[in-house]
């Protein structure tokens, strides 16, 4: 399986600390060094998980003339954030593209569903039901979020990308998508109650910050040394380590477990906020026109209900 493109959509508005300084008092030096985020960006009014898929992938169509998107036989849309769970971002994007009587999946695993969805390409390529799919990852955080939560209201932004999936390759400069491996560790810790977002309750909340970065950190890590050990891989082989970018520490907490150098992990949520399960494709995206042949990149990611999951690319 083959990764042919990935493109990002990113809403205009920037929103930074000081915000959040204006309405609830807490300093921006306070949330950097917590959190690392200086700024996030907001969609504007009319955009939404909906409307964010479908930007991303027209960008990312831009981005590829040489593709004939009628060539598409499947969609896998992830997010945690809906503007509509019956009409889902998947039949959004479906719809924008014209394409009729192709499989059409939404899914959710909060931030880890980027890889649950190329797994889920990986199971359709295999029985033989697609061979170009498109995988589209969109947040629409700020929809959601108490902005007064002095716990958690900073840390949100919105955007999306969207990737482009082959079973044979269509061009030189295509990754080879080497290995995906997930897992879920529901049972540990407070993976029921540390971050939970329920619609007809309350919006996003993380009332045990601590747990979620202790168990990001163990098994972020242990996730992608398994991937390196299973590929006879070492750590400074890599040209890339692209973290779900949920919190700079947790990122630099990883990197230093794995003893990687710091400045092969590709970080937006400086820039960004937490753009949910779209934040580490948005990476990919940020740095796709750098890779060169032979270059390696792992994406690992942490999600909803603490499941997590890494993936191996090579150029």
């Amino acid at each position: 399986m083959y990764l042919h493109h990935v493109a990002a959509y990113i809403p205009a508005a920037v929103v930074t600390n000081e915000h959040f300084t204006r309405l609830n008092g807490l300093a921006s030096d306070w949330i950097i060094e917590r959190t690392g985020i200086r700024e996030r960006r907001r969609a504007a009014p009319g955009e939404n998980a909906n409307t964010m898929a479908v930007a991303a992938t027209r960008v990312l169509l831009a981005e590829t003339p040489g593709f004939d998107p009628a060539g598409i036989d499947l969609i896998v849309v992830g997010t945690y954030t809906p503007h509509d769970t019956i009409y889902t971002a998947a039949h959004a994007v479906q719809r924008d593209l014209g394409i009729n009587e192709i499989p059409t999946v939404s899914i959710s695993s909060a931030c880890s569903s980027l890889l649950n969805a190329v797994e889920i390409v990986e199971g359709y390529f295999a029985m033989g039901k697609a061979s170009r799919a498109l995988v589209v990852v969109t947040e629409h955080n700020t929809a959601y979020n108490n902005e007064e939560d002095t716990i958690a209201g900073h840390l949100w932004g919105d955007g999306a990308a969207a990737l482009l999936f082959t079973k044979e390759r269509l061009a030189p400069a295509d990754l080879h998508v080497v290995q995906v491996m997930t897992g879920g560790a529901a049972p540990m810790g407070k993976a029921d109650e540390a971050v939970t977002l329920k619609p007809v309750d309350k919006g996003i909340v993380m009332p045990f910050g601590r747990d979620v970065f202790q168990q990001a950190c163990t098994y972020m890590a242990r996730i992608t040394q398994q991937l390196l050990d299973n590929n006879s891989l070492k750590v400074s082989e890599l040209t890339y380590l692209i973290p779900h970018q949920a919190n700079l520490r947790i990122s630099a907490n990883v990197v230093k477990q794995l003893g990687l150098d710091p400045a092969r992990a590709v970080n937006n949520i400086d820039r960004l906020g937490n753009t949910g399960c779209a934040g580490s494709a948005i990476g990919l995206a940020e740095v796709w026109h750098t890779l060169q042949a032979g270059d390696k990149i792992i994406v690992t990611v942490f999600g909803g209900g603490y499941s997590y999951g890494a993936m191996l690319l090579e150029k």
